[in-house]
């Protein structure tokens, strides 16, 4: 199955791709206090959401990219009827392969819940600062341990113990590269288990209404074994937390 297309059906509901609460969101762009027509780009940007909010907000200059054709999709037909002005674009690329048109030139540079873009958390803030302004802001989205995971669950969910650290350990990341952290918020188990349930019901969503699909079978089998792992150990193993970083 189309690892982009799985993605689309499972997602369909979100409004953003990412454990956390519009509450949350609302909240965390209020507090970024952006100049007037900022230029910001978001890697894996999902859905759009955090960009659009910036938009109405701030009148930011954005780019959106992402490397699923149905996320840029969604984001267009959004765009259309909800920018007053076309001040923000998306284009379908790897974020990995994206470099500003100048160093240094961004007010605001985010890969929220998707390091995996630059191969880890370390090489995603050290990419993002270079895009951005001095005194500029990276916001980033990083996964950590509440305590040290079960073999059993590394081996049921295809995780290593080095993936991810502890809270404190991502925010020492973004210290050594001369980042300092100006907010950060976590997610809870509401949110994992609202990110996590809206793809079991879209999934059981879909198979209803397209029972012809090819792709049911693995579809349901994925989203069973998800939900089988995130039940049994993820739901009290694992969270994340968006950082917010000053240059």
């Amino acid at each position: 199955m189309d690892t982009w297309k799985f993605y689309d059906i499972t997602h369909k509901k979100h409004l953003v791709c990412n454990p956390t609460s519009e509450t949350k969101l609302v909240h965390l762009v209020r507090l970024l206090d952006l100049p007037k027509g900022a230029g910001v780009v978001d890697i894996a940007c999902g859905k759009g959401e955090f960009l659009f909010r910036l938009a109405e907000e701030y009148e930011v200059r954005g780019l959106g990219v992402d490397i699923s054709p149905y996320c840029i999709e969604d984001c267009k037909k959004k765009a259309a009827g909800r920018l007053s002005k076309p001040n923000i674009n998306f284009t379908q690329m790897d974020g990995a392969g994206f470099t500003p048109e100048q160093p240094e030139n961004l007010h605001l540079a985010a890969c929220i819940g998707a390091s995996w873009v630059f191969k880890d958390h370390n090489e995603t803030l050290k990419t993002l600062k270079s895009w951005v302004v001095p005194g500029g802001l990276v916001v980033s989205g990083e996964p950590f341990w509440l305590h040290d995971p079960s073999q059993e669950y590394l081996d049921a969910s295809g995780s290593q113990r080095e993936d991810f650290g502890t809270h404190a350990d991502n925010v020492k990341v973004g210290e050594k590269h001369g980042l300092q952290l100006v907010y950060t918020i976590v997610s809870d188990k509401n949110d994992w288990d609202q990110y996590e349930g809206l793809q079991w019901l879209a999934a059981d969503e879909y198979a209803r209404q397209n029972p012809n699909d090819p792709d049911i079978t693995e579809l349901m089998n994925r989203v069973a074994s998800n939900k089988n792992i995130y039940l049994k150990w993820g739901r009290d193993t694992v969270r994340m937390g968006h950082l917010y970083f000053q240059t």
